[in-house]
């Protein structure tokens, strides 16, 4: 079923890619975990089980930070190549009208490409161990780097990193601003944050489990827009007040649809909607 995801949802060969290579990481190591930790929380035994031999002793906020702390690791892949796998950037229209994505590892162009080729190795029941626990790894970070809104911000700012802010009197970016800072300034641990930002409201977990890859992209599009129309950059405390509420939403959201794909990849009980994302109805 995910594999016919690409073919409705993606048009990798219009997207463009957002950043060179190692020039940003995502959510900050504290942000990648609290997605991890809160997704922890939505996992049915089923799925918790699966992910057993894959996880090889560590939790899912363990191996949240894996993709980041490989993009320094020797070799062409992780040299000149995944640093595309963490980020796109496309217009609305594009993200509105998607169409196709590549399928192999070689031919991931974005972020896109990279979530859905990865889903597409852990429900291949012909892929090796050492393959789905690649792809897992992988499938962890970028549904977190997916609701960052500033990897699916401009190219011509290279997702707010070139744009200067003040963060309390300290130089720093827009970019790093919103993976870490932001949340840093909470003082939390990820396992406190986590707690603090969990959910088990039925009504707006369904919300968030009826949704796909491209919308949380969308999502983002959309925040980092309204991000930039601010044209704020000396941050304190009123940023903070009307800022921070969205960062704990995209967490949250990241976290319950994290825990959605895994139960929909791994426990085919799980219940849409309940405990497993929903894909739209013309994708079966």
């Amino acid at each position: 079923m995910l594999q016919k995801i690409g073919n409705l949802l993606i048009s990798a060969g219009s997207l463009i890619l957002l950043f060179t290579s190692n020039s940003v990481f995502a959510w900050g190591q504290n942000g990648h975990r609290i997605v991890a930790q809160v997704a922890n929380s939505h996992l049915t035994p089923a799925t918790v089980k699966a992910l057993e031999p894959l996880l090889e002793g560590e939790s899912l906020p363990q191996i949240a930070t894996w993709a980041d702390e490989m993009r320094s690791a020797p070799g062409e892949f992780w040299q000149k190549k995944s640093s595309r796998w963490h980020y796109i950037n496309a217009d609305a229209a594009t993200l509105n009208n998607p169409s196709s994505h590549h399928s192999s590892k070689e031919s991931v162009s974005n972020i896109l490409d990279a979530l859905l080729f990865n889903i597409d190795v852990l429900k291949d029941t012909n892929s090796s161990i050492d393959a789905k626990r690649f792809s897992l790894r992988f499938v962890v970070h970028l549904v977190g780097d997916s609701h960052q809104p500033f990897h699916a911000g401009r190219k011509d700012d290279r997702g707010g990193n070139n744009i200067s802010v003040t963060f309390f009197g300290q130089d720093t970016n827009l970019h790093s601003l919103w993976d870490s800072k932001l949340i840093e300034d909470e003082n939390l641990s990820y396992t406190e944050f986590a707690g603090f930002i969990d959910t088990d409201n039925k009504q707006l977990i369904a919300e968030y489990l009826q949704s796909t890859p491209v919308q949380w992209l969308q999502e983002s599009h959309n925040i980092a827009n309204s991000i930039y129309d601010q044209h704020e950059t000396k941050i304190s405390y009123q940023y903070i007040y009307k800022n921070m509420p969205i960062i704990k939403t995209r967490l949250q959201q990241s976290g319950i649809r994290l825990a959605g794909l895994l139960n929909l990849i791994f426990d085919s009980s799980a219940q849409p909607l309940v405990k497993a994302l929903k894909m739209p109805a013309n994708i079966n």
